[in-house]
Parts: structure tokens; C-alpha cells; sequence
């Protein structure tokens, strides 16, 4: 190889790298697609001749690679935290006045400056540079751990493969980039237009777009829709720290990377809601789908000392968007079935606009809310997306009655299987009396079992569902560790790989931790975090079985009712025969491994408070708060006076500063492990 070639490799891919900004990032492009093709091709041909020449972060590399088989979990090295809302004004004043209180008398008299940008409707993202180099991408997920993403990732034109930093910007040898994927509102449109046109279903909203595209096995498919990206903030960096988040976003700028335009520092209350004010209006001329604006305090230090509470950070707030609003005509009330049996009426709409989303169905909840609102079939009535998203009846129009509107009577027996429907005193809800054999109930059940956050089975979608237990394939979720690649195949459109790909995903999910599975049971009134709570106290399936009402009580944050759903649950007989079944089936309910015995007399950490910061390598976040709150201990997101040991790992900020400051005891994550063994 010539250093000819090399160095014109080199040199196109520059152009091409200042192209795709100038188009993608500035919407200012200097040369024409036909232009840009032909350099395009020029090099594809030049790697293609020249293997030797191939780069990972070439222009190249943004057409797709083969598919995968899965998506790998990714655990954030700094956890992406959810955003507390402010559904008002007055709820972003309350927010300010909390922020002055923590501050101090300090503040008393002093205006907060704030980072103000708009809430962009898509999927938040994190992208990992090593040496300037794109490396990972990775989804929010749960704000712990997220998928990684990077195959798809590439294909966004707007993010770049290689950083270039600048004198003032070096780019850090590692630094994480967070913001957010969209799908342009007019591509979004129009796509659906193609859709429908095909006969082939649409897209809801923009943002179930831009998942589904992100999530596509085949990322060549995902290079043929028109994700954008826009930047707001850094997750992890080698080096100090920006003093403020403004100084970030200047830094991200310089890294080439889209960040939203009109993105505003300002002082006090008042300017921030003018802020969302003028985003309120603006919001249907932009170019992408916001619901709202959030509110950042801008000084990085003030953020260290703010800290975090819960899962949010209490420096930051979304500032949301108030619902909008149209009339339409309910043309019938329609009753679902859930897995517990609960009969739902909802709202059969003529479809209607809102908030950029066709609505023809609204939930009511129950009988009492019916009757509460006075809906009648055929009123004429206000509806709103709850937070843009959940469409709801807001008030019945009863002054353009015309007299031809019907009451509605709720069913006395389930409309799927003609079992009598039944209320237990104190509830609003009737419920299918059939818990064995209703098929609707068994349906909403399997796709519970079977959904990401219990036990993750993955290709088995609510029509193909729908085929298993109408065609009597499945009646128990057990039938579905015994269904074989032959009868799968058999299905409408499935085929013998697809089949091939739902038993191998039946097959995995045998093995999930216990909590995923208690979960995947639906219990009554016990979600994700209630399910873990059970797991880790009781440790085994045989354990919580046996468990009596009292100890379920005295579990923490297990409270009378859910004890006593628990309770029900484990007794009865439908419930211990499923079990047993799964379990004959190969369905693993692993126990945890029993769990260290910690009396009040070991509480020695009992008043003290530590901090985390910088980047833990061989535990969690979560999993290290875990250990010194067994121990009695308290966990802040901030140091201050009160804190007594600061564990600082890579990457810690100002946290460890202000720890030597205050003379705070500073260890590193092996000697935090060794005080816990």
C-alpha cells in the first residue's frame, strides 16, 4: 500500500466528516448529495480494494452492519437519572424556593442562573469516546443499565465516529456523551403516509419511531430512517470537570456535535418560565415533537452540593407542557379484560388530532368514573393526553346533548368467557370470577411473564400470543416451555428461523433471578420494586411461600395489603399447580444465596453518612449503598459536614474536593470492600 492511497483515504474522510456536519448538524451544506455520493462511493471503493485501510470511525461505517442476535446490556458508568416535573408555574417556583432553602442563608437574596432547553420527545442516549473514537452507545434503560446500541448508533449521520477537539476543547481520552435520539416530525409524517399507502401499520408518535428503529436486530435497516441527535450533557470524563453546564454544552459544540440552538442561560424564576413560555408556543414550528422544557442549574459546583434524592437529581426539573386539548364524539364504551380479571371500560372515540397523535380510544378507569363524569354513548366530550401521553375524557359536553345519547351499563359477566363478574368490597373494579381458564386473563398474563422487566422473552408479541392460546397451544404459561420448533414454525407468519429464535428466547428465560419472576407471576399489587424486596428478604420461592401473613408485614415496605394479596396468592391451589408445573417444566426459581445475618448489636455504622463518587469498578452504585445501609448507615448524593466517609472512585469530581476541604475520611473502592467483607 502506497502512502498515497492512504493519505487520500485520509483526506476523504475528512471531507466527508466536514460534510455530513455542514448538512447534518448546521443544515448549511457546501456541496450537493450528488457531490457527497461521489465522494462516498470514491472511498467505499478505495477500503473495499484496500482492506488494510478500513477505520472504525470511517463515513463508511454509517450504512449498517450485518444483524445481531441480541442487544448486550450496558452498565452507565454514572447512572442516567430520571427528572422530577413541574406541571406548572407555580410547581417551578416551589422548585426554586426548595433549591434556595438547601443552599442556605447564602442565598437568601441571590437569583439561581439556570440552563434552560426544550424536552425532547425521543430516547435518551449515552455515547461512550475512547481517545476521541465512538466506542459504545447505549440506551437509558433503567437509568443503571441500559442496551448497547452502537451497530444502529453509527448509522446517525449527525453523530460523529471521531472527535475533533480545539485548543480551548481538548477531547478528553474518555468522555461520555448524553442526549437525545428523535425522529424529525415531517419524516415522521411522511413515513406514515408511506405506510398506511402500503397497507403496513403506522407509527403512533415520533418517539416510538425513533425506539423502534433504534432497537431494529439489522442496523442497515435502521440507516434508512432519519434519525437525528441533539447533545445536552456529559456523563462521565477523564480531567476536571466544567464549572458549569453552560461551559459543557460550549464544549460539545466544539466536539461537532448538534445541540439545540435556542438553548438559554438565565438568572431567576421569572426568566426561566418566560423560557417555557416562548417554547409553549413555539413548539408545533420545531422540527422535532417537545413536551416540555427542562431547567438545569448551570453552576457545577451548586449541582454537587444540591446532590440527588431518590432517583433525580434535585438541581435539575422538566417544566412540562400543559396537555393539549380537542372535542370528539364517544361512539361507544368498550369493556378489556386484564390478567387479574379486571373488566375496563374504555372509550371508543371518533379519531381525533392531539398533540400530533391520531386518538380513537380513552381509558375510564372503572363504573365509578362513568358515572362520576355522566358519560353517556354518543356525548360529545373534552379529551387530553395525561403528561402528551395517556388519552383521557376531561369533561363530558353535556350542553350539546341531543337527546339520542345512551347510559351505559356495566356487563354482569366477563365478555370473554361469560363468567359472572364479581366485586370485592371496598373495590371500584369488577372482575372476571373465571382465574383459570378465562382466555382473555391468560392472554394479558403470558405477555406479562413474557415482557422485558420480568422474564424477557423475546419475539413473542401480542398477536402471536393471541395465535398460541386461541389455538389452544397454551393454557398455562408452563405450555409455553413445551411448545417445540415444529409447532411454532406452523404459525401465521413465523416461519422455521423465527421459530428457531422464540425457543431459543422461551429456553433463556428458564433461568431469570427470582425477583424477575416473582414479577413475571403478577401478583396483585407487586411491581418491580416490591418483587425484589420480596426476593431479597425471603431468599427462596419455598421461603416466601411459607411466609405468614405477619412475617410478610414485617417485611420492609411491605405493608397490609400487599401481604395479604401475597398471601392469597400463595394460596391458592391454581397458583401452587402453576408453580409446580413451571417447575416441572424446567423454569428455575433460583434462590439467592442466603444473605449475611445482621443484628442490632453489628449496626456499626449506625449514624454515619457516606457519599459515592467517580466511577465504581467491581460493585454497582446501588449495590454499594446497599451494603452500608445493612450496616445502618445513610447515603447522601452531596457532601457536607454530616458525612463521614466519601468512597471515591475514577473520575471523582468535586465531591472529593470539597471531602478534603471539610477534612471528610476519603477511601477507594478496594478498601470500601475490604471494611464490608
Amino acid at each position: 500500500m502506497t502512502s498515497s492511497l492512504q493519505e487520500r483515504a485520509e483526506a476523504l474522510r475528512r471531507t466527508l466528516r466536514h460534510h455530513s456536519y455542514r448538512y447534518y448538524v448546521l443544515d448549511d451544506p457546501e456541496v450537493s448529495d450528488a457531490e457527497y455520493d461521489r465522494l462516498l462511493r470514491e472511498l467505499e471503493a478505495l477500503e473495499a480494494a484496500h482492506p488494510e485501510l478500513s477505520d472504525p470511525s470511517s463515513p463508511t461505517r454509517q450504512v449498517g452492519a450485518p444483524p445481531s442476535e441480541a442487544f448486550r446490556p450496558y452498565v452507565h458508568r454514572i447512572p442516567m437519572l430520571s427528572l422530577q416535573n413541574a406541571m406548572t408555574p407555580d410547581e417551578f417556583v416551589a422548585f426554586d424556593e426548595r433549591l434556595h432553602r438547601a443552599l442556605g442563608t447564602d442565598w437568601a437574596e441571590r437569583s439561581i442562573r439556570y440552563v434552560c432547553e426544550p424536552k425532547i420527545d425521543g430516547l435518551a442516549m449515552e455515547l461512550v469516546y475512547e481517545h476521541g473514537r465512538l466506542v459504545t452507545a447505549a440506551t437509558r434503560g433503567d437509568g443503571t443499565t441500559g442496551e448497547d446500541v452502537t451497530d444502529n448508533v453509527r448509522t446517525i449521520r449527525a453523530i460523529p465516529l471521531l472527535l475533533e477537539g480545539t485548543d480551548a476543547f481538548p477531547v478528553p481520552p474518555l468522555v461520555e456523551v448524553r442526549g437525545e435520539v428523535y425522529y424529525p416530525l415531517g419524516a415522521f409524517q411522511a413515513m406514515n403516509r408511506e405506510r398506511e399507502a402500503l397497507g403496513e401499520p403506522t407509527f403512533k408518535n415520533p418517539r416510538n419511531a425513533a425506539s423502534g428503529s433504534l432497537r431494529q436486530l439489522d442496523s442497515r435497516i435502521t440507516a434508512t430512517r432519519p434519525l437525528r441527535f441533539l447533545a445536552y450533557a456529559l456523563g462521565a470524563m477523564d480531567g476536571p470537570p466544567f464549572a458549569t453546564q453552560s461551559r459543557a454544552l460550549e464544549a460539545l459544540r466544539a466536539w461537532r456535535f448538534p445541540v439545540f440552538d435556542g438553548i438559554a442561560c438565565v438568572e431567576g424564576t421569572a426568566a426561566a418560565i418566560a423560557y417555557w413560555q416562548d417554547m409553549l408556543a413555539r413548539r408545533h414550528a420545531l422540527a422535532m415533537e417537545i413536551d416540555g422544557c427542562v431547567v438545569k442549574v448551570d453552576d457545577r459546583a451548586l449541582q454537587e452540593e444540591l446532590g440527588e434524592v431518590a432517583r433525580s437529581p434535585r438541581w435539575a426539573i422538566a417544566m412540562k407542557f400543559p396537555p393539549e386539548q380537542q372535542v370528539t364524539r364517544v361512539r361507544d364504551i368498550l369493556i378489556t379484560v386484564g390478567r387479574t380479571g379486571a373488566l375496563t371500560p374504555s372509550a371508543d372515540l371518533e379519531p381525533v388530532l392531539v398533540g400530533g397523535v391520531t386518538v380513537s380510544r380513552a381509558t375510564l378507569h372503572n363504573e365509578d368514573e362513568i358515572r362520576r363524569k355522566d358519560l353517556r354513548i354518543g356525548d360529545w366530550v373534552l379529551i387530553q393526553r395525561a403528561g402528551d401521553v395517556i388519552p383521557e375524557i376531561v369533561s363530558v359536553l353535556v350542553d350539546r346533548r341531543e337527546g339520542t345519547e345512551r347510559a351505559f351499563v356495566m356487563p354482569l359477566a366477563c365478555p370473554e368467557c361469560g363468567a359472572p363478574a364479581t366485586k370485592a368490597d371496598g373495590e371500584a373494579v369488577l372482575r372476571c370470577s373465571n382465574q383459570t381458564s378465562c382466555p382473555a386473563q391468560l392472554k394479558e398474563r403470558i405477555r406479562h411473564w413474557a415482557s422485558r422487566t420480568a422474564c424477557d422473552v423475546d419475539g413473542l408479541g401480542e398477536k402471536l400470543v393471541d395465535q398460541l392460546v386461541e389455538g389452544g397451544l397454551v393454557r398455562t404459561i408452563a405450555d409455553l416451555y413445551r411448545l417445540e420448533v415444529p409447532t411454532l414454525a406452523a404459525l401465521d407468519r413465523l416461519g422455521e428461523k423465527s421459530a428457531t429464535n422464540l425457543r431459543r428466547a422461551i429456553d433463556v428465560s428458564r433461568h431469570r433471578p427470582l425477583a424477575r419472576l416473582l414479577f413475571g407471576l403478577g401478583i396483585r399489587h407487586v411491581g418491580e420494586h416490591v418483587a425484589e424486596v420480596l426476593a431479597n428478604e425471603f431468599r427462596s420461592l419455598e421461603r416466601l411461600q411459607a411466609a405468614t401473613l405477619e412475617e410478610l408485614q414485617a417485611t420492609h415496605a411491605i405493608g397490609p395489603r400487599v401481604a395479604a394479596s401475597v398471601r392469597s396468592t400463595f394460596d391458592d391451589p391454581g397458583v401452587v399447580a402453576l408453580l409446580a408445573d413451571l417447575q416441572s417444566a424446567g423454569v428455575v426459581f433460583e434462590a439467592l444465596s442466603a444473605a449475611p445475618v445482621v443484628t442490632a448489636e453489628e449496626h456499626d455504622l449506625a449514624g454515619q453518612t457516606w457519599v459515592f463518587t467517580g466511577t465504581l469498578e467491581t460493585l454497582t452504585r446501588p449495590e454499594a449503598e446497599a451494603r452500608v445501609k445493612a450496616r445502618g448507615a445513610k447515603t447522601a448524593g452531596s457532601v457536607s459536614k454530616q458525612t463521614t466517609v466519601l468512597v471515591a472512585g475514577p473520575g471523582a469530581g468535586s465531591k472529593l474536593d470539597k471531602a478534603t476541604a471539610l477534612g471528610v475520611t476519603v477511601i477507594d473502592e478496594a478498601e470500601f470492600v475490604r471494611r464490608m467483607a
